[in-house]
Order: structure tokens, then sequence, then C-alpha cells
């Protein structure tokens, strides 16, 4: 019996096995039990777990993102680069739904890309949205006082009038931050990039078959088909996820829900507004 089961143990500790880790959901600094952001506060016990996992073949990366933070996004690829170099583990990604914008930062940070037909690659640029509320103050009869210490300080505020300088400073800074990314997708897919830079680098988007034929991703097929085509059948994949998070109220209960509910409509509409983007 004892053989029987030194012989079951060998031959187990020869299946290939992989560890998977989902990055799903839009990117942002800060999360919460009502709003689930994707940052590396969040997500840097999930990696150093499956890096840290004995004997694995890969790091699997499931995306669905449509972006948000700039930051976050950079932070997170970067920490991805560092255990994949300190473990010498390949990483490969696979995209969903949506791997765009900040999305799409994240897959470059694996060694190749894949892909569905069907998803939705791409959108390497910055974009800022708001809204300008100049005559409102004055239509409700009320003033508006703003005392500042330094003349920029306020900025872009929605109920003055948009000034041209303030403008072409937010430029400035969404140009410094677009070319941060391009230098990313440079840096990572390099030869393997298809088409123009004022192409590739618009700020559009793409499905999986265009995506491939730009060099954005290197191929095109489902997860658990490519991972046995290039590990066998046999393939282990721990999936790797996240602590639950409780949520606690804290204050007077009616105070509490009333807040968790404004907080979890305000998460949802900035969500939806992130998927809506992309037609989703």
């Amino acid at each position: 019996m004892k053989s029987f089961l030194q012989k079951l143990m060998f031959w187990k500790s020869r299946v290939p096995r992989v560890a998977l880790v989902r990055l799903t959901g839009i990117i942002a600094a800060g999360s919460s039990p009502l709003k689930r952001s994707l940052n590396l506060d969040s997500i840097d016990p999930v990696l150093k777990k499956a890096f840290g996992m004995r004997r694995i073949k890969a790091v699997i990366l499931v995306i669905n993102s449509p972006g948000g933070s700039p930051v976050q996004s950079a932070l997170i690829g970067a920490r991805i680069r560092q255990l994949a170099k300190k473990h010498d583990v390949p990483v490969l990604a696979f995209c969903e739904d949506v791997a765009a914008s900040g999305g799409y930062w994240l897959a470059t940070a694996a060694d190749e890309i894949f892909a569905n037909n069907a998803s939705i690659i791409g959108s390497i640029g910055v974009i800022s949205a708001g809204f300008g509320f100049p005559q409102a103050l004055e239509k409700l009869g009320v003033e508006r006082r703003v005392y500042t210490s330094g003349r920029s300080k306020s900025m872009l505020d929605p109920f003055r009038p948009e000034k041209e300088e303030d403008v072409q400073y937010l430029q400035r800074l969404q140009s410094d931050i677009h070319q941060t990314f391009i230098d990313q997708v440079k840096s990572r897919r390099g030869g393997r990039l298809d088409a123009s830079e004022d192409e590739l680098y618009s700020g559009q988007f793409w499905t999986g078959v265009k995506a491939r034929e730009l060099g954005l991703v290197d191929g095109l097929g489902t997860m658990h088909d490519m991972l046995a085509d290039r590990f066998g059948d046999e393939l282990e994949i721990v999936a790797v996820q996240p602590k639950r998070q409780f949520f606690s109220f804290s204050g007077p209960a009616g105070e509490a829900v009333g807040r968790a509910g404004a907080d979890h409509l305000v998460a949802h509409l900035e969500e939806r507004n992130y998927w809506q983007r992309y037609g989703l």
C-alpha cells in the first residue's frame, strides 16, 4: 500500500500546474465591500500567493477591465513584472469581454496576450470628462464664494467659465500620461506591433481579431483550449482569489444604511459609465 501511494504522489507531482488570477472591474485607488475596485493594495496579496506557488509552469491573468486609474494600472503592471522576474515564471494574459485602456495596460504585463475573437482590446489613450454649470447658480439666485491661495487652485471649477489656459494645462497633463502608456506598450510589445503609431495610440479600440492583426495580442481562442495545447490535458489550474470582505456598519444603523445605499448607487453609476464606453 505504501509503495502504491508513493507512486501515486510521484505521478501527481508531474502534472503541470498553473496559477490563475482574475483582474476584473474598474481600476481605482481604494475599495470597499460596496465598491470593489482593482488596485495594487487589493491585488498584491493575490499576486504574491500566485507567483509563490510551488512547481507552477506559469501565472495566468484573466482580464476583464474597462480601465481606470493610470497610476494603479502602472503599479499593478510593474508588480507583476517584478514577481515574474523574481520567481522566473512566465505570465500569460487572457482577455475576456474587455481589456481596454488600463485593462490593456495590465495585459501588457504578460509575456503573451490572448483574446476572444469578440473581445474589446486597446483604447490606448487618456480621458478626462466632467460637466460645466457656469450659469446654473446665477439662475438659482445663489452666490458662490471661493477663496484660494494660488491662482490655479480652482482650475477647471465647474461653476466658473472655462479658461483656455486651464484646458491647455489639462491637455499637457494628459499628454504626459498618454506618453507613459505608449512607452509601456512599446517596451512590452516591441516588434510584435504591426501598425502605425497614429493608429495604435489614437485611443481607438478593436475586436480581438483586429487586435491580433495590429500586434496587440498574440493569439485568439479560449483559455482552456490554449492551455491544454501548451501544457497538456492533465493541467491543474489553481485559482487564487482575494479574501472575502464583510460589510460592517459604523454609527447609527439608519445612517449607515442610507450612506451605504447612496455610496452603492454612485459606485454603480461610475462603473456603468466605464463599461458603456465599449458598448457593454
